[in-house]
């Protein structure tokens, strides 16, 4: 791969050859059809789709396709990913064998939902706390109006 870093999927992809780059569009073209509202980016040198918050990242190795969904991404499938985990967060695809996209399809699907559970329960939290600091505002302006 072109040592300069990649300031987007297509440079990251482009750099890579022909054989890698066809296995990373199908991983890309799986991803965005999972989360169509997903935001393509470059994230610790690697492509990566946001929505709400990360949803995973993936490169290209010698011999295998690194996916990195979190890991509640991969504890959630653990038995469909037995034959890809390498480690905590850890997805590897083998370039010798077609990609598990079904797979990557229910993961990026799960943590989309993940994510906007995540974004709701902080959108609580935070109408939650503009309340209380209304209510107190309001209790505090009383007390030095009587």
């Amino acid at each position: 791969m072109d040592k300069t870093r990649p300031k987007n999927i297509d440079e990251y992809i482009a750099g890579l050859p022909k054989d890698v780059q066809a296995v990373l569009e199908k991983l890309r073209e799986t991803i965005k059809k999972a989360a169509p509202e997903a935001e393509e980016t470059i994230s610790y040198q690697m492509p990566a789709f946001k929505y709400h918050g990360m949803l995973a990242y993936f490169a290209a190795f010698k011999d295998h396709i690194g996916f990195y969904p979190a890991p509640t991404g991969i504890t959630q499938f653990e038995k469909e990913i037995s034959a890809y985990q390498s480690g905590k967060g850890t997805l590897r695809f083998p370039l010798d064998k077609p990609l598990p996209l079904d797979l990557v399809t229910k993961i990026v699907k799960f943590r989309v939902k993940e994510n906007l559970a995540r974004q709701s329960q902080k959108k609580k939290v935070k109408s939650s706390t503009i309340i209380l600091f209304l209510a107190l505002s309001f209790i505090i302006y009383l007390t030095f109006e009587l």
